[in-house]
């Protein structure tokens, strides 16, 4: 796995992250190393037991520097905010760069579903799209990173050999070649060095 460095990549408007099994270290690891002057959002879908309050937000709020929310409809996408589906809804970008809620179908027995998160945000942002697929243990996320990938934007994949469960990771690498495998410190560093795209 290539471990050289990165280019910096540029243009970033938005940044997706899709996790299943072990994706709360994952994910803590990753935004640990973002500095509160962090100005891009991040929308994340981390696939959780249904039917239960989600404290997702509150976890992470008490260990980041920059804000976190739980998602809610119709509300704004703000920039250097950190946001978490909620559970029992998939969760999805609108063209006016606003959240949106759904009871739809469920995606891969998931809901929120990663392959609902990243293709519509693909359709919104295409190539200033960033997304990150790391562990877990079902194939959600790889269709809709390979979405991403089709629509220009920029496709991570954390390196499966470092993966707590890397069914997910690998059904990506089936499914298309991403920009970047990066072990997970790599994919922290990624983030940190992010130029926000000028408006």
């Amino acid at each position: 796995m290539s471990d050289a460095p990165h280019p910096p990549v540029r243009g970033i408007e938005a940044i997706v992250v899709g996790a299943s099994a072990g994706g709360v270290e994952a994910l803590l690891s990753i935004f640990g190393l973002l500095p509160d002057t962090f100005s891009l959002p991040i929308i994340a879908v981390l696939h959780l037991p249904d039917e239960r309050r989600s404290q997702l937000a509150e976890v992470f709020a008490r260990r980041l520097n920059i804000p976190v929310k739980e998602a809610r409809d119709k509300e704004a996408v703000e920039a250097g905010t950190l946001y978490f589906a909620g559970p029992g809804y998939h969760l999805s970008v609108e063209h006016d760069r606003s959240l949106s809620l759904s009871q739809e179908d469920r995606v891969h027995h998931s809901r929120p579903a990663i392959d609902y998160l990243f293709a519509s945000a693909a359709d919104v942002y295409g190539q200033r799209l960033l997304a990150i697929l790391l562990t877990g243990a079902n194939q959600d996320g790889a269709r809709g990173l390979a979405h991403v990938k089709q629509s220009g934007g920029t496709t991570v994949v954390q390196d499966p050999q470092e993966a707590r469960i890397a069914v997910m990771p690998l059904a990506a690498l089936a499914l298309h070649t991403p920009d970047h495998i990066l072990s997970l410190s790599r994919i922290g560093s990624l983030l940190a060095s992010l130029e926000p795209f000028p408006c």
